[in-house]
Formats: structure tokens, C-alpha cells, sequence
């Protein structure tokens, strides 16, 4: 099955990032121009040249270092659900990719991913907590808290590297691919260096190998694993009707799984698991399906994202297709882990 160019492109790319190959070592003396840019960056932000904003709730940055999809939106959704048992009021802000406004926009039922993005627009689905985006993570914040003065915890997907807002605590998602090469961009997928302190690594793998765990996570820090779990496929057209995926494995029907993530084969291996035979159609993260992937497709079933799913159900000629099925993931991550979220940002005395 032919692959877009964008997607070849990325796929090019990811795989040159896993090794120090001919690509990743011309690449290398640049990468040591964006580490001497970033090191500058945040000494400016440590001596207070360039200014930081605390905001009145404890901020929990959920981020990653390894460019591209880890599971940061699943984690997220995880989180905010965790904080809400825990009796917290959560909001989440986000940079909104792909949106055009410059001000903070409040994520609503009547949102698009055009206008806020797919990955805010699905917390916001998934979460049922207040959801506002803008390039200014600070400012977003403000925005937030302003239009639900009850939230007392504000979680932030993505904006690892967004210093310009201070943070209580830090949570960096790593995936089975660890830190890839070990370099930073554009030589390998790193944007910091691995060894950056945190409060918490998250690995999204099925089983954390010592030599991994040595590679991603500072001696002595707090590492706890993510698993991603789907067990049933979703009719878009309809979401209520649901099909276990060992029924649909065993179904004997022509399968096409596509993926507009940032590590397509994540979903796939996961698909894989539950016994499904199937096609791969890898897309770039953050696909808009404007150039209709799936018209040629003589198949069954299409099986899709969650996050690929908020797109395709605004879009007029996809949203009845009625091969497009959709594969929701929940995390399991050890409840320990929310309960030390918990208790450090209710040890911060707000403002």
C-alpha cells in the first residue's frame, strides 16, 4: 500500500534517529549548534533575564524529550481523571497544534481540530475537564482559571521546554524507543538531553528493561510504567456499537489499520496483540485526511486512532463511512504515581 510522502519523509527521519547512521552523523555538528541554543536558552530563564510566570494553582507539565508521539495525551487524560478521584479540579492547557489563534481559546463540544487542535479537542472529550489552548502556555493558564475559578491543579499537555511558565511537577514520557540515538536534533529526535532532571519518567513500553531505564532517567529519580490498553473497536458513524477485538480478529474481514500518530507502529503492535491480521497505513502525526487516504481502499474495515477520530467525524465524507472503526486506549499506570502528584501539589501554598 503506497505511503504519502510526508509519512516516508517522518518515517526516514525516525528510523535515521534510532542509529548514529551516514544521515544522523551529517547531521551531528548542527546538533550541537540547537544543544549550545538551548543551554543559552535556559540559563537566560535560570538567571531571570528572560521572565517566568507562577500561576496561583500548582502546574503539572506532562512532556516528552523524544520528539513525536510517546502517549502524552493518553497520560493526560489518565492524569486528569486520577486528580479528579483524588477531589482536585483539573484543567488542562495546551499549545493547540494547528491552530491559527494567537489569543486563548476555551476548547467546547462545538470545537474543531481546525480551531484548537485533535489532541486538546479529545482531552477535552475524554477528560470532561476545562480545556483552553494558546501559544502562551501562561496566558492560557490565566485565561483558564479566569472562566473556572474552581480548578485548583492545572495540567499542562506538552510545554516541556515552555519555561516561559513555572511548573510544580514534571512528568517526561518516554516509549520503548528510549532515547533513540542519543542525539539532539537534528541528529537524533532528542530535545534535551535524556539526563534532564524531573520529578517522574514515564516509560510507555510493555516491560522496562534495566538498560533502558539506565538510558532515560537520572540515578535515583521515580520511573513508573505506562501500558496502553484497546480492547474494542468503535463504529465512528455510531460509537455505541462496539466489537471486541478478538471478535473482529476472528471475523474473517479485510483490515486496514491507519495511524496519524507520532509512532504509528505503537498502535499497530497494539492491534497485533489482540490477534489482528491487517494492513499498515502509516500517516504523518497530526494528519488532516484532506487528501482522503482511504478513498481507494477496497477493504472491510478501517481501523483508526482515537485522536485520527475527532478529525474524521467533522469530516462530510468520512464521518458515515461505515468501514471506519475507531480503537480507544486507556492507560494503566500504578495509582502510587497520582498519589505523589497529589500530595506535592497540594504541599505548594497557592497564592
Amino acid at each position: 500500500m503506497p505511503t504519502s510522502s510526508p509519512a516516508k519523509l517522518e518515517t526516514t527521519l525516525t528510523r535515521a534517529w534510532l542509529t548514529r547512521g551516514p544521515l544522523a552523523c551529517a547531521l551531528w555538528p548542527v546538533s550541537l549548534l540547537f544543544g549550545a541554543l538551548s543551554a543559552v536558552r535556559r540559563g537566560l530563564y535560570r538567571a531571570g533575564v528572560l521572565t517566568s510566570t507562577r500561576l496561583p494553582v500548582p502546574v503539572v507539565v506532562v512532556g516528552n524529550i523524544f520528539i513525536g508521539g510517546t502517549g502524552k495525551t493518553p497520560l493526560t487524560i489518565w492524569l486528569v481523571q486520577a486528580l479528579r478521584d483524588a477531589g482536585m479540579r483539573p484543567g488542562v492547557i495546551s499549545r493547540g497544534h494547528g491552530s491559527a489563534d494567537r489569543l486563548p481559546r476555551a476548547v467546547t463540544a462545538a470545537s474543531t481540530p481546525q480551531q484548537v487542535g485533535d489532541e486538546p479537542l479529545l482531552i477535552f472529550q475524554r477528560g470532561g475537564c476545562p480545556v483552553m489552548v494558546g501559544r502562551d502556555r501562561a496566558q492560557a493558564g490565566r485565561a483558564l482559571l479566569a472562566a473556572h475559578p474552581d480548578v485548583d491543579v492545572l495540567v499542562t499537555d506538552d510545554g516541556l521546554q515552555h519555561y516561559a511558565l513555572q511548573r510544580d511537577v514534571e512528568i517526561v514520557l518516554f516509549d520503548g524507543r528510549g532515547a533513540g540515538n542519543g542525539w539532539l536534533l537534528p541528529a537524533g529526535p532528542l530535545r534535551e538531553s535524556p539526563r534532564r532532571r524531573r520529578d517522574v519518567t514515564v516509560i510507555n513500553a510493555p516491560e522496562l528493561a534495566p538498560a533502558l531505564v539506565a538510558r532515560i532517567a537520572p540515578q535515583g529519580s521515580l520511573v513508573v510504567q505506562m501500558l496502553l490498553a484497546g480492547g474494542v473497536a468503535e463504529r465512528m458513524a455510531n460509537r455505541s456499537v462496539r466489537l471486541p477485538l478478538e471478535t473482529l480478529a476472528a471475523s474473517g474481514q479485510r483490515i486496514v489499520a491507519a495511524a496519524g500518530i507520532g509512532n504509528p507502529q505503537r498502535f499497530f503492535a497494539m492491534l497485533r496483540g489482540a490477534g489482528l491480521d491487517f494492513t499498515e497505513l502509516p500517516l504523518p502525526d497530526h494528519h488532516d485526511f484532506l487528501d482522503q487516504p482511504f478513498a481507494a481502499l477496497d477493504t472491510d474495515v478501517i481501523l483508526i486512532t482515537e485522536k485520527d477520530a475527532v478529525k474524521c467525524a467533522q469530516i462530510e465524507y468520512l464521518k458515515d463511512d461505515p468501514r471506519l472503526w475507531v480503537v480507544p486506549v486507556s492507560a494503566r499506570i500504578d495509582s502510587a504515581l497520582a498519589q505523589q502528584i497529589v500530595e506535592k501539589c497540594r504541599g505548594r501554598s497557592t497564592a
